[in-house]
């Protein structure tokens, strides 16, 4: 029997289009998964869509399952919610969370799904791949109790690292961004908020995630001595300039790199990849994280939402697309 699905493909930069696709015969460790709901990771899938991911990233930002090659045409995605409809029996009849891509329907190994806690809505857990990078974030961090921290830049990301540092004793967590918008979920989140020009400086630790050079600039200009930036942006092919001239030596801070692709060093050898996605939905049970989805349309209407979101036409955070039964 034939299984028909469609898929939201990038053409070529600028131009998305749904497409049909046949679906495999499923094998007996496979399951076929009905898509209720995915997430548009807002910042790398514009720049995706935009062709932006430099041709010596190619094979590092493919995603787990990625058909086709940057700049396009490329289907691309990673943030996939869906029931299972076949397959082995733990797993019939679950939501599951996927690193997939926008599509209605897909065959994938059982062991390429993760279920979703009964605590958490469908609906909410397209946040699960985002909350897994603020867990690597804080892995990779190590916040201690009492620190004084700022996270610059209130996108999916650095929203969520706010969202789970509130949780700290003692810490006291500032969110930065220069829309005071803003404001507005770092209450629901239960933090500070400030714009850039206000925000409290002599910060042991900044968590840069603007994806902007102001922002970073910003973020070291906050350190206290011997502080550390913590750079979750992803830049794409745009270069950045830093004053390491000014207060970066005396002050001996320090700027470091966290990126989701690989387990944190502090946690590799006693974590798995499956034991930090897992954690980060069960973290999801958690209502404050609602206040990170901010709009939705159906699947029909991605190629005109995602092409507005990467022109800077549809502001907010996590854009969730809904999958009307078939």
């Amino acid at each position: 029997m034939k299984r028909a699905a469609s898929a939201f493909w990038l053409r070529s930069p600028g131009h998305g289009e749904i497409r049909d696709v046949t679906l495999p015969e499923p094998a007996a460790d496979e399951v076929v998964v009905r898509a209720l709901f995915s997430g548009v990771s807002r910042g790398t899938e514009s720049l995706v869509f935009r062709g932006g991911v430099p041709e010596s990233q190619h094979r590092a930002m493919r995603a787990p399952f990625q058909d086709g090659e940057f700049p396009g045409p490329v289907k691309y995605g990673y943030l996939s919610v869906g029931l299972v409809e076949e397959g082995p029996e733990h797993l019939a009849g679950r939501t599951v969370f996927c690193l997939y891509p926008h599509q209605t329907r897909y065959v994938v190994p059982a062991g390429a799904v993760t279920p979703v806690p009964d605590s958490v809505p469908a609906g909410r857990a397209v946040l699960a791949g985002t909350v897994e990078t603020a867990v690597n974030a804080l892995w990779d961090a190590a916040p201690l109790v009492g620190d004084r921290i700022a996270v610059v830049g209130a996108g999916m990301v650095g929203c969520s690292v706010a969202a789970l540092l509130a949780r700290y004793p003692g810490v006291r967590v500032q969110l930065v961004d220069a829309d005071p918008a803003r404001a507005t979920v770092a209450a629901a989140l239960g933090v500070d908020f400030a714009l850039p020009d206000d925000a409290l400086d002599g910060c042991d630790l900044a968590v840069h995630a603007s994806a902007t050079e102001a922002g970073l600039v910003r973020s070291l200009e906050l350190l206290a001595p011997e502080g550390t930036v913590l750079e979750l942006s992803w830049y794409g092919d745009r270069r950045v300039s830093l004053p390491l001239g000014e207060a970066f030596h005396s002050g001996r801070l320090v700027v470091r790199g966290s990126q989701v692709g690989r387990v944190s060093e502090a946690r590799r050898s006693r974590r798995t990849f499956a034991d930090r996605l897992a954690l980060s939905l069960d973290l999801l049970a958690d209502p404050v994280f609602d206040a990170l989805v901010t709009g939705e349309c159906a699947f029909a209407e991605l190629p005109s939402a995602l092409r507005d979101i990467a022109a800077g036409d549809l502001p907010g955070l996590c854009h969730r697309v809904r999958y009307d039964g078939d």
